[in-house]
């Protein structure tokens, strides 16, 4: 045999492709894509630009529940048309307009907001300027709550605002309140003050008298000191104290950050419910104890026993 006939066949595998018709459908997809990227750059570069009042005017419309943003916070009043608010009459707006007035009394006006901003900055601004109290700079916390702007006077094992146990106000306290006094007047707003104490027991010999005694007079102490450093005092709407019932959130009952004082600057309709509280069922009723609305008598104490003890006693039987 040759040397030619010694060779392996050449073997060729071609692969058959086949081609299969994927559609546009990657477009449509690959389109939503972009669009919602799209859209995410514009909401972030219009966020950027936006001032703080517009930020924090989005973040607290996401933060309202659904059903709290059409009924005002108040279940009860859902109403059964498809428009709420709207009345019997699609074009009678007095429900409408009763709901939106109804959200403006139950949240804070941008104006409000930024009136007790401005009284955050003016306090820290003068106990900075005063050598004597920038030192008690960190025992101050200023927050904003549903009733209004909140400053609390924490207490410190090292500078206690208060003798041990006693309502007796340490000097670098009496001269705080008297600086912050004149500040408060700045506003219309009506203040609250609170006391609060920590969860040890009040161990002074004093049968009767404990930590609500305590965290009362307190407040009541500081109440006379803003008043002795220039508070109006028409400006003062409630001096109340609650003893360790209020503990500062992530604290302990026992620290002694709970031993504080609030000052509470009302927004306009917290302190008009106070002020005036309503009824939730409607009127008040009379009590029916002694016979609801009965006219009092004008028996003496020994004819009314008379009276008793011949009802228990019966009618007596003729001879």
């Amino acid at each position: 045999m040759s040397q030619g006939d010694n060779r392996r066949p050449i073997i060729i595998r071609r692969k058959k492709v086949v081609k299969s018709h994927h559609g546009g459908s990657w477009k449509i997809a690959l389109a939503d894509f972009m669009t919602a990227l799209m859209a995410l750059f514009l909401v972030m570069w219009i966020l950027s630009s936006a001032s703080r009042e517009q930020r924090e005017g989005v973040a607290e419309y996401f933060s309202t529940p659904l059903v709290a943003a059409v009924t005002s916070g108040d279940r009860v009043a859902v109403s059964e048309n498809v428009i709420p608010g709207g009345g019997p009459d699609p074009t009678f707006k007095e429900g409408e307009r009763a709901r939106v007035d109804l959200r403006q009394q139950t949240r804070p006006s941008e104006r409000q907001r930024r009136a007790f901003r401005d009284l955050q900055e003016r306090i820290e601004a003068a106990i900075e300027a005063d050598p004597d109290l920038k030192q008690l700079r960190d025992q101050l916390r200023f927050d904003m709550t549903p009733e209004g702007l909140r400053i609390q006077l924490l207490d410190t094992e090292q500078r206690p605002m208060f003798e041990l146990g006693s309502a007796r106000v340490a000097p670098y306290m009496r001269d705080l309140l008297r600086l912050i006094a004149p500040l408060l007047n700045e506003l219309p707003n009506d203040l609250s003050i609170s006391g609060h104490t920590d969860s040890l027991a009040y161990l002074n010999g004093i049968r009767g008298y404990g930590n609500w005694e305590l965290s009362t007079e307190r407040a009541n102490a500081s109440r006379r000191e803003l008043v002795a450093g220039g508070l109006d005092t028409s400006k003062l709407l409630r001096v109340a104290g609650f003893a360790d019932q209020v503990p500062m959130p992530d604290t302990e009952p026992s620290d002694p950050m709970n031993r504080r004082i609030e000052l509470l600057v009302l927004f306009e309709a917290v302190a008009q419910r106070i002020r005036s509280p309503r009824v939730v069922n409607g009127l008040g009723m009379p009590s029916t104890l002694g016979g609801g609305n009965r006219q009092p008598s004008a028996e003496t104490p020994l004819e009314r026993f008379n009276q008793q003890l011949n009802e228990a006693l019966g009618p007596a039987s003729s001879p």
